[in-house]
């Protein structure tokens, strides 16, 4: 009798074991995509504030430059959706696997081509043509890459830790804003000529060393036991969107509003910037502001997801979208005044803190909300709806503001309006933490 009861104990350590290195295998592979994405996403954005304006457009006034440059970040923004619909079918049909490895070859293929791209003085508009369509491959495999990675992480994580487990593609996002921000650093000193010249082009190039280490690890995966069982049984449905939109709307909207609170690191990670500069901080000093924010925020992060884990996706996530609406205007201020002290202090606050325990929850709690035959589709899709409207805010506060250095005000209420938006959808939401892996969502017939 005690032999058998050993023996099954020995069982369940070793299918324990086997699970736990499962989900610490798919964390890393979200961890390394997501500081793909976000390395490219933050080069993009570093480039389209200090670089694009000047050597993709023409000649002439340098705040409709600026707007067209930001408009080129905003385009990728449109793709996400077809991106979202596109891969997030092909995610809930053939498996998390196959499609996290298309979407992390696309964004690692676009952005090393923008590296390469001609500017404005040899090219003429193809040059800004090019840098569109390079942007828009970027927003199709954007579109899908944190949706896969969180429904991946969310399906092999051990019951009770999955907020824990599904977070850290967020710290590979706060991660590849680090490595982002340090290789333009030595871009940001060089004098302008070179900066403009080739000096930007580096950062791009150097994606390929966390294309390649990214890729390494996601062929290496395994499909999530909660997909294949349902792949097995022949349960998987044909058209996933359409079966999600009929099954899941309320869940749909819910997570396209709680998307929005994606915007508060939009704002200081494009927007902010340029804003900075243009009242005289240079840009060295505000990248060495992100690089403080985010390093701390790949620890933090974990942290608040752990919280979630224990007290609840909604009490903690809430909380994060409220800080970040009433910081972001203690954030502005302090740029406005110029004191860097200050801007270290509150940008740290945001990035680590408010904005970390809210973007920390939402890959877990978003994949919850739908059944794992539609969850791709489902939180692809409904998060690329808010972060949609994310794209062009930065574009939006910079026509308001109007190159008025002292005018940030409109800024700020973006942000604000925002959260507003995202503590709705949180506040509707149903709570998923203490739910088993296979009741989430609603049925699928």
């Amino acid at each position: 009798m005690s032999k058998t009861i050993s023996h099954s104990s020995a069982s369940l350590d070793e299918e324990q074991r086997r699970r736990l290195k499962r989900a610490k295998k798919a964390a890393l592979a979200g961890f390394l995509g997501g500081a793909l994405e976000y390395y490219d996403f933050f080069i993009y954005a570093t480039a389209a504030s200090l670089i694009f304006s000047k050597i993709f457009f023409p000649s002439g006034d340098a705040t409709i430059a600026l707007l067209a440059s930001f408009a080129t970040f905003g385009v990728a923004y449109i793709a996400r959706p077809f991106g979202a619909v596109f891969f997030g079918h092909l995610g809930d049909k053939i498996g998390r696997k196959a499609t996290l490895v298309m979407t992390l070859v696309l964004m690692g293929s676009a952005t090393f081509l923008i590296g390469v791209l001609p500017d404005f003085s040899t090219a003429g508009y193809w040059a800004p043509a090019l840098l569109v369509i390079l942007r828009l491959m970027q927003g199709l495999s954007a579109g899908a890459e944190t949706a896969g990675a969180s429904a991946l992480s969310t399906e092999e994580a051990p019951e009770g830790r999955r907020g824990f487990f599904a977070s850290f593609a967020m710290s590979g996002i706060s991660f590849g804003i680090v490595l982002a921000s340090i290789a333009f650093l030595p871009v940001a000193a060089m004098d302008e000529p070179a900066r403009l010249a080739w000096g930007w082009r580096i950062p791009f190039w150097l994606s390929l060393l966390v294309l390649v280490a990214a890729f390494l690890v996601r062929r290496s995966l395994e499909e999530p036991e909660v997909f294949e069982e349902k792949q097995e049984e022949e349960q998987l449905v044909k058209l996933p969107f359409t079966k999600m939109i009929t099954t899941h709307p309320a869940q749909f909207m819910q997570v396209a509003l709680m998307s929005f609170q994606v915007v508060t690191n939009t704002f200081m990670q494009s927007f902010g910037l340029a804003y900075a500069v243009s009242v005289g901080i240079p840009a060295a000093t505000m990248l060495w502001v992100s690089i403080a924010g985010n390093v701390v925020a790949i620890v933090s992060q974990p942290f608040f997801a752990r919280l979630s884990d224990n007290f609840g996706r909604k009490k903690v996530f809430i909380g994060g979208v409220l800080g970040s609406g009433v910081m972001i205007f203690v954030y502005f201020l302090t740029i406005s005044t110029g004191n860097l002290a200050m801007v270290f202090v509150s940008s740290m606050l945001i990035t680590a803190g408010t904005y970390a325990a809210s973007n920390s929850v939402y890959p877990a709690w978003f994949s919850e909300l739908f059944n794992v035959k539609v969850r791709y589709s489902g939180m692809a899709i409904g998060l690329q709806v808010g972060i949609l409207c994310a794209g062009f805010t930065p574009l939006l506060a910079t026509a308001l503001v109007g190159g008025v250095s002292a005018n940030w005000g409109p800024a700020a209420w973006i942000v604000a309006a925002s959260s507003i938006l995202a503590v709705a959808g949180a506040a509707w939401a149903r709570e998923t933490s203490k739910t088993e892996l296979r009741e989430l969502g609603n049925p699928v017939p």
